[in-house]
């Protein structure tokens, strides 16, 4: 008996197409209107917990709408996914409990002095394989998270993290490689290679053997 693990299921309302062995709670819930197919697409062995909501608004107001989730990947409870500016999520991809994927908004900066009235941005999300979206993070419209990167807990990410590099921080920041090599800083300065440092060892040398002449 498997507590608090979704049921294996065929279809769901909503969802156009749905690969193999995928298990999805039955409080998930898609928002969508409008006609349009292969909008919503779950790969084979996908899983999806309890209360996520998917979004995609009108399906038909524009083409980059869309939402398709790779093979393995699993999404925690409570999580926000939007597909209304585009959502691509790869293969054996982690995405936390209450993670928030963004690919639409409102312009701020024209129109209505109203935002809902404003019109939407879009911009689309990509999730490359393997990566991991840690719980409560939240990415926004247009950026790309790279194969094997990780998201830390509570990350507000609004550019893109390379593959296999670790982004933490509000706004986000890159702080390190899986692999351990620190991620160098823009702000610190250029290592000076070796002929460098001789050369300025050589200058000091001189300098200090002029004055005692």
């Amino acid at each position: 008996m498997l507590l608090g693990i979704p049921d294996f299921v065929t279809s769901h309302a909503g969802v156009d197409t749905m690969g193999e062995g995928c298990r999805i709670d039955s409080s998930v819930s898609v928002m969508r209107f409008g006609q349009r197919s292969n909008v919503l697409c779950l790969a084979d062995g996908v899983s999806l917990y309890a209360q996520t909501r998917l979004v995609l608004g009108d399906v038909g107001a524009d083409p980059c709408v869309g939402m398709h989730i790779g093979a393995r990947t699993i999404v925690n409870v409570g999580s926000y996914l939007s597909g209304e500016g585009g959502l691509e999520i790869g293969e054996d991809v982690l995405i936390g409990p209450h993670a928030k994927l963004l690919s639409a908004g409102h312009a701020i900066d024209e129109g209505d002095v109203v935002i809902a009235r404003n019109r939407i941005t879009r911009a689309r999300i990509v999730i490359e394989d393997g990566a991991w979206i840690g719980a409560g993070a939240i990415v926004l419209e247009g950026v790309t998270i790279g194969r094997g990167a990780v998201v830390a807990a509570g990350a507000l990410v609004r550019q893109d993290v390379p593959a296999g590099m670790v982004a933490a921080g509000m706004p986000a920041r890159l702080i390190r490689s899986r692999r351990g090599a620190a991620w160098p800083s823009s702000s610190s300065p250029a290592p000076i290679p070796w002929h460098g440092k001789f050369a300025s060892t050589l200058k000091t040398i001189l300098s200090i053997a002029g004055k005692r002449i």
